[in-house]
C-alpha cells in the first residue's frame, strides 16, 4: 500500500485523481466541498471513495446521498485498512441508502412535486407556477413554491419578494455542508399562512454555483413539508462539455427537477407559434423518458385564432398522450393586476383566467370529495 499524497482540501484532491495514479480517497466526511459531484468525478477516475467520520445517523445519511464506497468510524481507525483494500461493500452503500430514505416521511404523507415545464418564447411557465401553488395554499394545504429557472426565474418578482438573498444558493451551500434538513426555514421566505417561496438565481450566471444532486435533494426536503411546485427553464439539451470537465450542464437544474417531479405541466400558447413549439417541446420531452406523468396547459386561449380547444387537443394527442389538456383564457387585464400588485391570479380577485386556474389545481391535486361537491353546489347556484 502507498500513500500517493496527502491533499490540503477537496480541489487538490480532484485534481490529484486525474492523473490515474491513486485507487481509493480517505477523506473526512464533512471536509468543505465534498459534495455529490466531487465523488462523482472521482469515481469517473476510478478512485474508491472511503469517508471518515463519527458513527451517527446523520453521517450514514450524508454518506449514503454522496454515495461514498465506504464510511468508517473515526474512533475505529484501525478498520481503515480493512476498507483501504476492500471491493466497494454494497451492504454498507444500501444501509446508507436506507438511512437517508428513513429521513422522508412515508409514501402516502408525502407531498407531491409537480414540475412546470415549457418550451422557449414565454408561454407563461411562472405565471402558471405562482398560481398553482397560491390555489393550492388558499385550500389551506402548505405548499413551497421553488424557482429553479436557470436563466431567468422571476418567481420572486412575480409575487413582489424583495429579498436580494437567493434561497437556492443557500440550499446549494446547506446541501454541501449537509445541513439542508436542519436548517430547511433558513431558505424559505413565507408567502402566506400556508405558502413559501424558494426564491431562484440573482443573475443568470451563477448558475454554476448549483452543483448537481442539490435541486433532487431541496425537492424531496421540501415535499416533506407538503405538496412542492417547480418553476424551470425551457431547455432540455445536455451539455456536452460536462463529460470533460468538473462543472455542471447549465440545464441540469431543469432536468434535476423533472426527473424528481410526480408530475409535469406543459404549458404552451394557443396561437401558430406557440402550438409548433409545444409539439416540439412533448416529443422532447418524451424522448427524455421520464417517469412522471404530462399535463398539457394552453395558455392565451382565445376565439380570434379560428379554432376550438378540441381542435387543438386533437393536436396535442398527436405528439403525446397527456393526462389531460387544460386551456386558460387570454385575460390580460387580470395578469397585468396581478404583476402589478406582486401577487398571483389566484389572489388578485375573481377573474375568468383564476377559475381556469383553480380547476387547474383542483385536478392536479384532486380535493375530497366533500369539497368538490360544495364547488359543485357553488357553480351550480352562479
Amino acid at each position: 500500500m502507498v500513500v500517493l499524497k496527502r491533499c490540503v482540501d477537496v480541489d487538490e484532491l480532484l485534481a490529484t485523481s486525474s492523473a490515474g495514479q491513486a485507487d481509493v480517497a480517505v477523506v473526512a466526511l464533512d471536509a468543505p466541498g465534498l459534495d455529490p459531484t466531487a465523488v462523482d468525478v472521482l469515481h469517473r477516475h476510478q478512485v474508491r471513495v472511503v469517508a471518515v467520520a463519527a458513527d451517527t445517523e446523520s453521517a450514514r445519511v450524508r454518506a449514503g446521498r454522496l454515495e461514498v464506497d465506504a464510511l468508517v468510524d473515526h474512533d475505529d481507525l484501525e478498520l481503515l485498512p480493512d476498507a483501504l483494500e476492500a471491493e466497494v461493500d454494497e451492504a454498507t452503500s444500501d444501509e446508507a441508502a436506507r438511512a437517508g430514505a428513513d429521513l422522508s416521511p412515508e409514501s402516502g404523507d408525502r407531498g407531491r412535486v409537480v414540475a412546470v415545464w415549457g418550451p422557449g418564447g414565454a408561454p407563461g411557465r411562472t405565471t402558471v407556477a405562482t398560481s398553482l401553488a397560491s390555489a393550492l395554499a388558499l385550500r389551506g394545504l402548505r405548499t413551497t413554491l421553488v424557482d429553479a429557472d436557470p436563466y431567468g426565474g422571476s418567481v420572486a418578482q412575480h409575487l413582489g419578494v424583495l429579498d436580494e438573498v437567493s434561497g437556492l444558493l443557500s440550499a446549494a451551500r446547506l446541501t454541501a455542508d449537509g445541513a439542508l434538513e436542519a436548517r430547511f426555514g433558513s431558505v424559505r421566505r413565507a408567502i402566506g399562512d400556508r405558502l413559501a417561496v424558494i426564491t431562484g438565481l440573482p443573475r443568470a450566471d451563477r448558475w454554476v454555483e448549483v452543483r448537481p444532486g442539490v435541486v433532487e435533494h431541496l425537492l424531496e426536503v421540501a415535499r416533506a413539508c407538503g405538496h412542492v411546485v417547480v418553476d424551470t427553464g425551457f431547455s432540455l439539451e445536455d451539455d456536452p462539455a460536462g463529460d470533460l470537465v468538473a462543472r455542471p450542464g447549465r440545464n441540469h437544474l431543469t432536468l434535476a427537477a423533472l426527473e424528481v417531479a410526480d408530475e409535469v405541466l406543459v404549458v404552451g400558447t394557443a396561437d401558430p407559434v406557440g402550438l409548433a413549439r409545444l409539439a416540439r417541446g412533448l416529443v422532447e420531452l418524451r424522448e427524455r423518458h421520464t417517469e412522471a406523468s404530462v399535463r398539457v396547459v394552453v395558455n392565451r386561449m382565445r376565439p380570434s385564432l379560428g379554432w376550438s380547444e378540441r381542435d387543438i387537443t386533437g393536436m396535442v394527442e398527436g405528439f403525446a398522450r397527456p393526462t389531460d389538456v387544460h386551456f386558460l383564457p387570454d385575460d390580460r387585464a387580470a395578469a397585468d393586476r396581478a404583476l402589478t400588485a406582486g401577487a398571483s391570479i389566484a389572489e388578485a380577485g375573481d377573474s375568468e383566467i383564476a377559475r381556469a386556474l383553480g380547476m387547474l389545481s383542483d385536478a392536479v391535486v384532486p380535493p375530497p370529495v366533500p369539497h368538490r361537491r360544495r364547488e359543485r353546489r357553488r357553480l351550480l347556484r352562479r
